[in-house]
Protein backbone atom coordinates (compact mmCIF):
# COMPACT_ATOMS: atom_id res chain seq x y z
CA UNK A 1 0.00 0.00 0.00
CA UNK A 2 1.54 3.29 -1.08
CA UNK A 3 -0.33 6.56 -1.56
CA UNK A 4 -0.05 10.27 -1.01
CA UNK A 5 -0.29 11.04 2.73
CA UNK A 6 -3.69 12.08 4.02
CA UNK A 7 -2.78 15.27 5.85
CA UNK A 8 -4.69 16.23 9.00
CA UNK A 9 -7.33 18.87 8.45
CA UNK A 10 -7.16 18.64 4.66
CA UNK A 11 -10.04 18.00 2.28
CA UNK A 12 -10.63 15.33 -0.34
CA UNK A 13 -11.06 15.90 -4.09
CA UNK A 14 -14.79 16.26 -3.47
CA UNK A 15 -14.15 19.07 -0.99
CA UNK A 16 -15.10 17.04 2.08
CA UNK A 17 -13.01 16.71 5.24
CA UNK A 18 -10.57 13.80 5.11
CA UNK A 19 -12.32 10.90 6.87
CA UNK A 20 -10.73 7.77 8.29
CA UNK A 21 -12.88 4.65 8.71
CA UNK A 22 -12.78 1.75 11.14
CA UNK A 23 -14.48 -1.62 10.96
CA UNK A 24 -15.73 -2.32 14.47
CA UNK A 25 -17.18 -0.08 17.14
CA UNK A 26 -15.69 -1.46 20.35
CA UNK A 27 -13.29 0.22 22.75
CA UNK A 28 -10.28 -0.11 20.44
CA UNK A 29 -12.26 1.58 17.68
CA UNK A 30 -13.34 4.26 20.14
CA UNK A 31 -9.74 5.08 21.10
CA UNK A 32 -8.71 5.10 17.43
CA UNK A 33 -11.55 7.54 16.72
CA UNK A 34 -10.48 9.77 19.63
CA UNK A 35 -6.88 9.84 18.38
CA UNK A 36 -7.94 10.55 14.79
CA UNK A 37 -10.29 13.36 15.83
CA UNK A 38 -7.60 14.91 18.04
CA UNK A 39 -5.40 15.12 14.93
CA UNK A 40 -8.12 16.82 12.88
CA UNK A 41 -9.65 13.94 10.93
CA UNK A 42 -13.31 13.08 10.53
CA UNK A 43 -14.14 9.46 11.35
CA UNK A 44 -16.64 6.83 10.27
CA UNK A 45 -17.44 3.59 12.12
CA UNK A 46 -19.16 0.51 10.71
CA UNK A 47 -20.74 -1.54 13.49
CA UNK A 48 -24.23 -3.08 13.80
CA UNK A 49 -24.64 -2.04 17.46
CA UNK A 50 -26.44 1.34 17.78
CA UNK A 51 -24.74 1.83 21.18
CA UNK A 52 -21.24 0.80 20.13
CA UNK A 53 -18.58 2.79 22.05
CA UNK A 54 -16.87 4.04 18.87
CA UNK A 55 -20.10 4.68 16.99
CA UNK A 56 -21.39 6.91 19.79
CA UNK A 57 -18.55 9.42 19.33
CA UNK A 58 -17.76 9.17 15.62
CA UNK A 59 -18.82 11.70 12.98
CA UNK A 60 -20.54 8.90 11.06
CA UNK A 61 -21.90 5.61 12.36
CA UNK A 62 -22.94 3.08 9.73
CA UNK A 63 -25.17 0.60 11.56
CA UNK A 64 -24.98 -2.51 9.39
CA UNK A 65 -23.49 -5.99 9.52
CA UNK A 66 -19.80 -6.20 8.64
CA UNK A 67 -20.54 -7.99 5.37
CA UNK A 68 -23.50 -5.82 4.32
CA UNK A 69 -22.85 -4.59 0.77
CA UNK A 70 -24.66 -1.28 1.22
CA UNK A 71 -22.88 -0.62 4.50
CA UNK A 72 -19.48 -1.31 2.94
CA UNK A 73 -20.37 0.96 0.03
CA UNK A 74 -21.27 3.76 2.45
CA UNK A 75 -17.99 3.31 4.31
CA UNK A 76 -16.01 3.51 1.09
CA UNK A 77 -17.97 6.58 0.00
CA UNK A 78 -17.28 8.34 3.29
CA UNK A 79 -13.63 7.40 3.82
CA UNK A 80 -10.23 7.90 2.22
CA UNK A 81 -8.64 5.01 4.18
CA UNK A 82 -9.96 2.24 6.46
CA UNK A 83 -8.64 0.15 9.35
CA UNK A 84 -10.08 -2.49 11.67
CA UNK A 85 -10.31 -2.74 15.44
CA UNK A 86 -10.61 -6.53 15.71
CA UNK A 87 -9.33 -9.49 13.73
CA UNK A 88 -12.61 -11.31 13.20
CA UNK A 89 -14.01 -8.90 10.62
CA UNK A 90 -15.07 -11.10 7.66
CA UNK A 91 -12.05 -11.31 5.35
CA UNK A 92 -14.17 -10.90 2.17
CA UNK A 93 -15.38 -7.53 3.51
CA UNK A 94 -11.79 -6.33 3.85
CA UNK A 95 -11.04 -7.62 0.35
CA UNK A 96 -13.98 -5.59 -1.00
CA UNK A 97 -12.85 -2.46 0.83
CA UNK A 98 -9.22 -2.97 -0.20
CA UNK A 99 -10.16 -3.04 -3.88
CA UNK A 100 -11.35 0.57 -3.65
CA UNK A 101 -9.60 2.19 -0.67
CA UNK A 102 -6.32 1.83 1.23
CA UNK A 103 -6.94 -0.70 4.02
CA UNK A 104 -4.40 -1.19 6.79
CA UNK A 105 -3.79 -3.84 7.85
CA UNK A 106 -4.61 -5.65 4.63
CA UNK A 107 -7.13 -8.46 4.30
CA UNK A 108 -4.25 -10.90 3.76
CA UNK A 109 -2.60 -9.92 7.05
CA UNK A 110 -5.85 -10.14 8.99
CA UNK A 111 -6.57 -13.55 7.45
CA UNK A 112 -3.33 -14.91 8.94
CA UNK A 113 -4.29 -13.68 12.40
CA UNK A 114 -7.80 -15.16 12.05
CA UNK A 115 -6.48 -18.71 11.70
CA UNK A 116 -4.09 -20.21 14.28
CA UNK A 117 -2.86 -22.77 11.77
CA UNK A 118 -1.82 -20.06 9.30
CA UNK A 119 -0.47 -17.96 12.15
CA UNK A 120 1.77 -20.76 13.49
CA UNK A 121 3.02 -21.47 9.99
CA UNK A 122 3.91 -17.80 9.56
CA UNK A 123 5.81 -17.79 12.86
CA UNK A 124 7.79 -20.85 11.76
CA UNK A 125 8.70 -19.10 8.50
CA UNK A 126 9.98 -16.07 10.45
CA UNK A 127 11.89 -18.09 13.07
CA UNK A 128 15.11 -18.48 11.02
CA UNK A 129 15.33 -14.67 10.96
CA UNK A 130 14.30 -13.94 14.53
CA UNK A 131 15.40 -17.11 16.32
CA UNK A 132 12.07 -17.22 18.16
CA UNK A 133 9.83 -20.24 17.51
CA UNK A 134 6.27 -21.10 18.51
CA UNK A 135 5.70 -23.94 20.97
CA UNK A 136 5.75 -27.40 19.35
CA UNK A 137 2.31 -27.93 17.85
CA UNK A 138 0.15 -29.99 15.51
CA UNK A 139 -2.76 -28.92 13.35
CA UNK A 140 -5.85 -31.08 13.84
CA UNK A 141 -8.32 -30.82 10.99
CA UNK A 142 -9.60 -34.42 10.80
CA UNK A 143 -10.06 -37.57 12.87
CA UNK A 144 -7.07 -39.08 11.04
CA UNK A 145 -4.77 -36.23 12.14
CA UNK A 146 -6.18 -36.46 15.66
CA UNK A 147 -5.16 -40.12 15.84
CA UNK A 148 -1.60 -39.40 14.69
CA UNK A 149 -0.76 -36.56 17.09
CA UNK A 150 2.80 -37.10 18.39
CA UNK A 151 2.84 -38.31 21.98
CA UNK A 152 5.41 -35.69 23.01
CA UNK A 153 2.83 -32.90 22.47
CA UNK A 154 0.94 -34.13 25.54
CA UNK A 155 0.11 -32.67 27.96
CA UNK A 156 -0.96 -29.75 25.84
CA UNK A 157 -3.58 -27.10 25.13
CA UNK A 158 -6.12 -27.65 22.36
CA UNK A 159 -7.19 -24.36 20.75
CA UNK A 160 -9.76 -23.70 18.05
CA UNK A 161 -8.08 -22.42 14.89
CA UNK A 162 -10.59 -19.60 14.58
CA UNK A 163 -12.59 -17.22 16.80
CA UNK A 164 -10.70 -17.89 20.04
CA UNK A 165 -9.81 -14.91 22.26
CA UNK A 166 -9.41 -14.07 25.97
CA UNK A 167 -8.97 -17.74 26.79
CA UNK A 168 -12.10 -18.88 24.94
CA UNK A 169 -11.99 -21.96 22.69
CA UNK A 170 -9.18 -23.58 24.67
CA UNK A 171 -9.03 -26.84 26.61
CA UNK A 172 -6.08 -28.27 28.54
CA UNK A 173 -5.55 -31.98 27.86
CA UNK A 174 -3.24 -34.51 29.52
CA UNK A 175 -3.62 -37.63 27.37
CA UNK A 176 -5.14 -38.93 24.14
CA UNK A 177 -8.51 -39.70 25.70
CA UNK A 178 -8.82 -36.14 27.00
CA UNK A 179 -7.65 -34.82 23.62
CA UNK A 180 -10.36 -36.73 21.78
CA UNK A 181 -13.00 -35.60 24.26
CA UNK A 182 -11.85 -31.98 24.01
CA UNK A 183 -11.96 -32.02 20.21
CA UNK A 184 -15.51 -33.36 20.37
CA UNK A 185 -16.40 -30.70 22.97
CA UNK A 186 -15.13 -27.99 20.61
CA UNK A 187 -17.33 -29.32 17.82
CA UNK A 188 -14.58 -31.12 15.86
CA UNK A 189 -13.63 -27.83 14.23
CA UNK A 190 -10.10 -27.18 12.99
CA UNK A 191 -7.79 -26.89 15.99
CA UNK A 192 -4.18 -26.54 17.03
CA UNK A 193 -2.66 -28.67 19.79
CA UNK A 194 0.21 -26.88 21.51
CA UNK A 195 2.63 -28.60 23.83
CA UNK A 196 2.30 -27.36 27.41
CA UNK A 197 5.47 -25.44 28.19
CA UNK A 198 7.06 -24.53 31.57
CA UNK A 199 5.65 -21.01 31.62
CA UNK A 200 7.43 -18.39 33.72
CA UNK A 201 5.86 -15.17 32.46
CA UNK A 202 4.15 -13.51 29.51
CA UNK A 203 5.06 -10.43 27.51
CA UNK A 204 4.06 -8.63 24.34
CA UNK A 205 5.48 -6.17 21.83
CA UNK A 206 3.68 -3.52 19.80
CA UNK A 207 5.14 -2.27 16.53
CA UNK A 208 3.86 0.26 14.04
CA UNK A 209 4.89 -0.23 10.41
CA UNK A 210 4.34 2.28 7.63
CA UNK A 211 3.67 1.78 3.94
CA UNK A 212 7.34 2.66 3.34
CA UNK A 213 8.35 -0.54 5.17
CA UNK A 214 9.83 1.25 8.18
CA UNK A 215 8.91 -0.04 11.63
CA UNK A 216 9.05 1.47 15.10
CA UNK A 217 8.47 -0.46 18.30
CA UNK A 218 7.31 0.29 21.81
CA UNK A 219 9.00 -1.05 24.95
CA UNK A 220 8.28 -4.70 25.76
CA UNK A 221 5.29 -5.19 28.06
CA UNK A 222 5.13 -7.69 30.93
CA UNK A 223 1.61 -9.13 31.16
CA UNK A 224 -0.36 -10.96 33.84
CA UNK A 225 -3.58 -12.78 32.96
CA UNK A 226 -6.51 -14.03 35.05
CA UNK A 227 -8.72 -16.73 33.51
CA UNK A 228 -7.27 -15.99 30.09
CA UNK A 229 -8.03 -12.24 30.29
CA UNK A 230 -5.30 -9.64 30.65
CA UNK A 231 -5.30 -8.22 34.19
CA UNK A 232 -2.13 -6.11 34.48
CA UNK A 233 0.58 -4.82 32.16
CA UNK A 234 3.84 -3.47 33.59
CA UNK A 235 6.28 -1.49 31.46
CA UNK A 236 9.35 -0.33 33.33
CA UNK A 237 13.01 -1.17 33.87
CA UNK A 238 13.36 -4.78 34.98
CA UNK A 239 9.84 -5.83 34.01
CA UNK A 240 11.22 -8.10 31.26
CA UNK A 241 14.87 -9.34 31.15
CA UNK A 242 16.84 -7.20 28.70
CA UNK A 243 18.11 -9.95 26.40
CA UNK A 244 14.65 -11.50 26.05
CA UNK A 245 13.11 -8.08 25.46
CA UNK A 246 15.47 -7.37 22.57
CA UNK A 247 14.75 -10.77 21.02
CA UNK A 248 11.00 -10.16 21.33
CA UNK A 249 11.28 -6.78 19.61
CA UNK A 250 13.40 -8.19 16.79
CA UNK A 251 10.99 -11.10 16.36
CA UNK A 252 7.96 -8.81 16.17
CA UNK A 253 9.56 -6.61 13.53
CA UNK A 254 10.49 -9.72 11.50
CA UNK A 255 6.89 -10.96 11.73
CA UNK A 256 5.57 -7.60 10.51
CA UNK A 257 8.15 -7.33 7.73
CA UNK A 258 7.47 -10.84 6.43
CA UNK A 259 3.76 -9.95 6.09
CA UNK A 260 4.51 -6.56 4.47
CA UNK A 261 2.31 -5.32 7.27
CA UNK A 262 0.99 -1.75 7.47
CA UNK A 263 -0.50 -0.55 10.74
CA UNK A 264 -0.16 -1.42 14.42
CA UNK A 265 0.63 -5.04 15.30
CA UNK A 266 0.90 -6.72 18.69
CA UNK A 267 2.67 -10.06 19.16
CA UNK A 268 2.41 -12.00 22.43
CA UNK A 269 5.19 -14.20 23.82
CA UNK A 270 5.71 -16.77 26.57
CA UNK A 271 8.81 -16.71 28.72
CA UNK A 272 9.63 -20.33 29.61
CA UNK A 273 12.29 -22.34 31.43
CA UNK A 274 14.93 -23.53 28.99
CA UNK A 275 15.79 -26.64 31.02
CA UNK A 276 19.28 -25.33 31.78
CA UNK A 277 18.51 -22.93 34.58
CA UNK A 278 17.73 -20.04 32.24
CA UNK A 279 14.83 -18.66 30.27
CA UNK A 280 13.76 -18.77 26.65
CA UNK A 281 11.18 -17.03 24.50
CA UNK A 282 8.27 -18.59 22.59
CA UNK A 283 5.99 -16.68 20.23
CA UNK A 284 2.32 -17.27 21.03
CA UNK A 285 -0.05 -15.23 18.87
CA UNK A 286 -0.52 -11.90 17.14
CA UNK A 287 -3.24 -9.26 16.99
CA UNK A 288 -3.46 -7.11 13.83
CA UNK A 289 -4.51 -3.98 15.71
CA UNK A 290 -3.76 -2.00 18.88
CA UNK A 291 -3.80 -4.21 21.95
CA UNK A 292 -5.01 -4.12 25.54
CA UNK A 293 -1.39 -4.43 26.73
CA UNK A 294 -0.50 -1.23 24.84
CA UNK A 295 -3.01 1.03 26.56
CA UNK A 296 -0.30 2.38 28.88
CA UNK A 297 1.09 4.27 25.84
CA UNK A 298 -1.75 6.79 26.19
CA UNK A 299 -0.20 8.28 29.32
CA UNK A 300 3.38 7.00 29.45
CA UNK A 301 4.60 7.66 25.89
CA UNK A 302 4.89 10.67 23.62
CA UNK A 303 2.88 8.83 20.92
CA UNK A 304 0.11 6.42 21.87
CA UNK A 305 -0.48 3.18 19.98
CA UNK A 306 -3.71 4.74 18.65
CA UNK A 307 -1.94 7.80 17.27
CA UNK A 308 0.52 5.38 15.65
CA UNK A 309 -2.44 3.54 14.10
CA UNK A 310 -3.76 6.83 12.69
CA UNK A 311 -0.32 7.80 11.36
CA UNK A 312 0.24 4.43 9.66
CA UNK A 313 -3.23 4.47 8.08
CA UNK A 314 -2.88 8.06 6.85
CA UNK A 315 0.65 7.56 5.52
CA UNK A 316 2.18 10.03 7.99
CA UNK A 317 5.72 9.73 9.45
CA UNK A 318 6.22 7.27 12.33
CA UNK A 319 8.87 8.62 14.71
CA UNK A 320 10.33 6.26 17.31
CA UNK A 321 8.01 6.49 20.34
CA UNK A 322 9.57 7.49 23.66
CA UNK A 323 8.35 6.20 27.01
CA UNK A 324 8.75 9.07 29.47
CA UNK A 325 7.37 7.40 32.62
CA UNK A 326 7.36 3.91 34.16
CA UNK A 327 3.81 2.60 33.83
CA UNK A 328 1.36 -0.07 34.92
CA UNK A 329 -2.02 -0.67 33.27
CA UNK A 330 -4.87 -2.25 35.25
CA UNK A 331 -7.71 -3.78 33.23
CA UNK A 332 -11.15 -2.88 34.58
CA UNK A 333 -13.73 -5.63 34.16
CA UNK A 334 -17.42 -5.36 34.91
CA UNK A 335 -16.94 -7.46 38.06
CA UNK A 336 -15.70 -4.31 39.83
CA UNK A 337 -19.22 -2.83 39.69
CA UNK A 338 -20.57 -5.68 41.88
CA UNK A 339 -19.78 -6.28 45.54
CA UNK A 340 -19.51 -10.05 45.26
CA UNK A 341 -18.56 -10.26 41.58
CA UNK A 342 -20.26 -12.76 39.27
CA UNK A 343 -22.31 -14.71 41.80
CA UNK A 344 -24.19 -11.67 43.14
CA UNK A 345 -24.36 -10.00 39.74
CA UNK A 346 -26.13 -12.97 38.21
CA UNK A 347 -28.59 -12.97 41.11
CA UNK A 348 -29.76 -9.49 40.14
CA UNK A 349 -27.54 -7.18 42.20
CA UNK A 350 -27.52 -3.64 40.83
CA UNK A 351 -24.14 -2.30 39.69
CA UNK A 352 -22.42 0.38 41.78
CA UNK A 353 -19.54 2.48 40.47
CA UNK A 354 -16.11 1.67 41.93
CA UNK A 355 -14.50 4.30 44.24
CA UNK A 356 -13.12 6.44 41.42
CA UNK A 357 -12.74 9.57 43.58
CA UNK A 358 -10.39 7.75 45.95
CA UNK A 359 -8.49 6.13 43.09
CA UNK A 360 -8.09 9.40 41.19
CA UNK A 361 -6.85 11.17 44.33
CA UNK A 362 -3.65 9.13 43.98
CA UNK A 363 -0.88 10.76 41.92
CA UNK A 364 -0.32 9.49 38.39
CA UNK A 365 -3.68 7.72 37.96
CA UNK A 366 -5.42 8.04 34.59
CA UNK A 367 -8.90 6.56 34.15
CA UNK A 368 -10.17 5.46 30.73
CA UNK A 369 -13.76 4.19 30.57
CA UNK A 370 -15.15 2.91 27.29
CA UNK A 371 -18.68 4.30 27.33
CA UNK A 372 -20.33 0.89 27.69
CA UNK A 373 -23.79 1.31 29.13
CA UNK A 374 -24.10 -1.81 31.27
CA UNK A 375 -21.34 -3.51 33.30
CA UNK A 376 -21.34 -7.27 33.59
CA UNK A 377 -18.83 -9.82 34.87
CA UNK A 378 -15.95 -10.40 32.47
CA UNK A 379 -16.82 -7.41 30.26
CA UNK A 380 -13.99 -4.95 29.61
CA UNK A 381 -15.33 -1.65 30.90
CA UNK A 382 -12.14 0.37 30.88
CA UNK A 383 -8.56 0.54 32.08
CA UNK A 384 -6.51 2.55 34.53
CA UNK A 385 -3.02 3.74 33.61
CA UNK A 386 -0.67 4.51 36.48
CA UNK A 387 2.53 6.49 35.92
CA UNK A 388 5.24 7.67 38.31
CA UNK A 389 8.76 9.11 38.27
CA UNK A 390 10.27 5.91 39.70
CA UNK A 391 9.46 2.21 39.69
CA UNK A 392 9.21 2.21 43.50
CA UNK A 393 6.62 4.99 43.46
CA UNK A 394 4.77 3.28 40.63
CA UNK A 395 4.47 0.02 42.52
CA UNK A 396 3.41 1.81 45.70
CA UNK A 397 0.60 3.70 43.95
CA UNK A 398 -0.47 0.55 42.12
CA UNK A 399 -0.68 -1.33 45.42
CA UNK A 400 -3.00 1.35 46.78
CA UNK A 401 -5.16 1.26 43.63
CA UNK A 402 -5.52 -2.52 43.74
CA UNK A 403 -6.48 -2.41 47.42
CA UNK A 404 -9.14 0.24 46.79
CA UNK A 405 -10.60 -1.81 43.93
CA UNK A 406 -10.48 -5.09 45.86
CA UNK A 407 -8.13 -6.69 43.32
CA UNK A 408 -5.24 -9.09 44.06
CA UNK A 409 -2.00 -7.50 45.22
CA UNK A 410 0.56 -6.74 42.52
CA UNK A 411 2.87 -9.68 43.20
CA UNK A 412 -0.14 -12.01 43.34
CA UNK A 413 -1.92 -10.57 40.30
Amino acid sequence: MSFKPLLPGSTSASGQQITLGVMGGGQLGRMFVQAAQAMGYFTAVLDPDPASPAGLISHFHIQTAYDDEQGLAQLMQRCEAITTEFENVPAPALVTLGAHRPVAPSAACVAVAQDRIKEKSHFVQCAPISGVFPAPYAAITSAELLATVPADLLPGILKTARLGYDGKGQVRVNNRDELAAAWAQLGQVDCVLEKLMPLRAECSVIVARGSDGKSVSYPVQANTHHDGILAITAVHEGAVPGELAERARASTIAIADHLHYVGVLCVEYFIVDNGQGGQDLIVNEMAPRPHNSGHYTQNACDMSQFEAQVRALAGLPLPVPRQHSPAIMVNLLGDLWFSAHAQRAQAGEKPVSPPWAQVLALPGTHLHLYGKLSPRPGRKMGHLNITAPTVAQLRDTTAQVLALLGLPALDAA
